[in-house]
């Protein structure tokens, strides 16, 4: 499912229209990512959880040359589902 998509099931579950949905979405992703930025936590209770994670530096391989490179620490955005969301899929 794409971004349309998932405005169109919004739109129909909601009984908005199909702007309102994408303009609802959109902040809502917006919010996220911002927060998340900032190094905090959002929490949605039964969906998940969105986070920022530190990954330490490393060495790794180039996969053309099999030289050794160095990889720099940095922070990356992570999702854990929460018990809800596992059970759903796990059906």
């Amino acid at each position: 499912m794409n971004k349309e998509e998932l405005v169109k099931e919004i739109s129909k579950k909601a009984k908005v229209s199909q702007k309102q949905a994408a303009e609802i979405l959109t902040i809502t992703l917006d919010v996220i990512e911002k927060t998340v930025a900032k190094g905090k936590k959002v929490t949605l209770v039964g969906f998940g959880t969105f986070e920022a994670r530190k990954r330490a530096a490393r060495t790794g391989r180039n996969p053309q040359t099999g030289k050794e490179i160095k990889i720099p620490a940095k922070t990356v955005p992570a999702f854990s589902a929460g018990k809800k969301f596992k059970e759903v899929v796990g059906k």
